[in-house]
């Protein structure tokens, strides 16, 4: 597969933030594994993201390897899958033991990384890594990282001196994975879910909106999002400019056992819960993604559609395409948004993916679904065995 080495391009955000820190938005998002190669692979083919970008040993790197995914159609929504190669990898063999397969990092590009992390950590923000430089003969990438949610970090990157693939140490690939793949139209990351432990959301988002200037968005507090069985408590944390935009959601008390408490006991602690990724055609995108083998939770009764059915929000789907797809919908608010989630993709009931579409201007994050969702997520439970509560 050849590919130009000016692959990285421009961030689609460059230019259009209006934000203090100078954050221009979304960058890539890593996940540390246990099988880079196959976890890649998997992406490739189910979500129909290419393989643009590897490093290891081929490239002069012997302690792991990286696999750079993209989509076919934003090159700038990156994917970064890496897994160790020795024993002494003590950073990746220790996050995959206890955590299993999950998302290390997300990464902002921003304006100066130098001025950005001095900024956070004026306001409070822990740092993790200070700001370095990466260079090889197309010039230098600036990186620099805090702490947030246990072993996860937030990833401050700028690459206006570079002119290489992706960051120094990555090639072009050497892996000809057959395209027999149908193709997502999956376009950037929308938000990042991160779950929390008890009485631990609050802290985060002050954290998070001190740190980063942000501000806290929306907030479902006890009540909002709740089953007979299970609650939990959610903020929206967000830059001013609506860039980024993060949920972080925490258990709450209730008869059996959330999916918060059922992550943060097989994720043993806090972190990253799920990506929702942005399509500008659901219906297209989850009929091709079910094809590639991906599976998504339990379709809702026909109950829920026909409740849907009688609202007048100017639908523009067909609803019984809808129905088939299992995708729901939302109209609480401006516009209406439709979503769809995956099972976990990996051996943990741990991490998953959102699909999402905003429609007519909608900003929500679904909240007329959570009893739909949260149902069909509690029969998976049931059947893993871990909708009860320990004794």
């Amino acid at each position: 597969m050849e590919m130009e080495i000016s692959y990285r391009g421009k961030q689609g955000n460059k230019g259009q933030h209006n934000n203090s820190m100078g954050i221009r938005g979304y960058d890539y998002v890593e996940f540390y594994v246990g099988s880079a190669k196959m976890v890649a692979y998997w992406h490739a083919k189910a979500l129909g993201l290419d393989l643009v970008g590897y490093k290891g040993p081929e490239t002069g790197v012997r302690d792991r390897c990286s696999f750079l995914m993209a989509a076919p159609d934003n090159p700038n929504f990156k994917i970064v899958i890496t897994s160790a190669l020795e024993p002494e990898t003590y950073e990746i063999q220790e996050f995959v033991t206890r955590h299993g397969d999950g998302v290390k990092r997300w990464s902002v590009e921003v304006d100066s990384v130098e001025e950005t992390y001095k900024k956070a950590l004026n306001n409070g923000a822990i740092p993790v890594t200070d700001p370095y430089k990466l260079e090889d003969e197309n010039g230098f990438v600036e990186q620099a990282a805090i702490k947030v949610y246990a072993d996860v970090e937030i990833n401050f990157i700028n690459y206006d001196n570079y002119r290489g693939l992706f960051i120094p140490g990555f090639e072009n690939p050497r892996f000809n994975w057959p395209n027999d793949r149908q193709e997502t139209g999956l376009k950037g990351i929308d938000h990042i879910v991160g779950n929390v432990n008890v009485n631990e959301m609050d802290r985060w988002a002050n954290y998070i909106n001190k740190s980063l200037d942000f501000e806290t968005f929306i907030d479902f507090g006890p009540g909002d999002i709740s089953t007979k069985y299970s609650a939990l408590l959610s903020k929206v944390v967000k830059s001013k400019d609506d860039l980024i935009k993060n949920p972080i959601n925490e258990p709450y008390d209730g008869v059996k056992r959330s999916q918060i408490e059922e992550f943060i006991a097989e994720y043993n602690g806090p972190g990253i819960q799920h990506l929702a990724l942005i399509t500008s055609d659901i219906i297209t995108t989850v009929r091709n993604m079910r094809a590639n083998g991906i599976e998504f939770l339990n379709t809702p009764p026909q109950t829920y559609y026909d409740a849907i059915a009688k609202k007048d929000f100017g639908l523009t789907e067909d609803i019984k395409t809808l129905q088939e797809l299992g995708i729901l919908i939302d109209t609480e608010g401006k516009g209406y948004l439709l979503q769809l989630f995956t099972k976990p993709i990996g051996d943990r009931p741990t991490f998953f993916y959102e699909i999402i579409q905003r429609r007519k201007g909608a900003t929500g994050f679904g909240q007329g679904n959570f009893q739909a969702l949260f149902d069909s997520i509690e029969t998976e439970q049931a059947l893993r065995g871990n909708l009860d509560k320990p004794s």
